[in-house]
């Protein structure tokens, strides 16, 4: 799979909705993980992000404007001992909690699809990192409707062995703006991982789409220790 410029793919792209990058540095040292969300209507760019525990969670801007929250407000980011797991909904829950009892990644999403927003079926995207005695792998899955027909769900989980130096993984929900919005395509797309959070969260966040974007959340994990660096950027202050 050729690499591609992941400032390139997100300005190339007006809404590519809500995004995953999982990856390692480039000097091998950091597991990276970044999460983004984007919004069209006011109650999606109604929102920020706020930490909670070790993860974090998405908060009405302001709670006067939210009108349902079903869908968009929900923990992105929890942590599960050595597992960081990374999520577009509340499908998040779904697998601390398999997890948690001991079932893979792909066997607690078997009851979970698409979300129900007819009729862009946004699909449900996650990934999970696992660090464990400094070897780093990482998994990301999609749920998404039949080409659009919610009779359907196409279920893909993609799983990365020992994570290569420089190298990630980008999957995003849609495949640019419409009506209804088109679903992600293919495999997540190979990208390279930098070693400096800062100069990457800068990256991510200049590169979407200055209307459209809301909120971004980049963390690096020491492979060796497990302590991390986060950061947070909300458009809404």
């Amino acid at each position: 799979m050729k690499m591609i410029s992941l400032e390139q793919e997100l300005k190339g792209n007006l809404y590519p909705g809500r995004g995953i990058v999982i990856g390692r540095s480039a000097d091998g040292t950091k597991a990276v993980a970044a999460y983004f969300i984007m919004g069209r209507s006011e109650n999606s760019r109604n929102r920020v992000f706020v930490e909670e525990g070790q993860g974090i969670r998405t908060q009405a801007f302001d709670p006067s404007k939210l009108v349902d929250p079903s869908l968009i407000i929900y923990a992105p980011v929890r942590v599960l001992g050595n597992k960081t797991i990374v999520t577009n909904g509340d499908q998040t829950d779904t697998i601390y909690e398999g997890m948690d009892r001991q079932l893979t990644f792909e066997q607690s999403l078997t009851s979970r699809e698409f979300e129900p927003d007819a009729p862009n079926y946004t699909p449900r995207i996650s990934g999970v990192m696992h660090i464990e005695n400094g070897v780093f792998d990482y998994a990301m899955s999609i749920l998404k409707s039949n080409n659009g027909n919610p009779d359907s769900c196409n279920r893909y989980t993609f799983s990365y062995g020992t994570a290569l130096a420089g190298e990630g993984h980008f999957i995003h929900t849609y495949m640019g703006d419409g009506n209804p919005l088109p679903s992600f395509e293919g495999e997540p797309k190979l990208v390279a991982i930098p070693d400096e959070i800062d100069g990457f969260t800068s990256l991510l966040w200049e590169s979407l789409n200055e209307e459209n974007k809301v909120s971004l959340f980049v963390r690096y994990i020491n492979i060796a220790d497990g302590t991390y660096e986060t950061r947070i950027v909300n458009k809404n202050k």
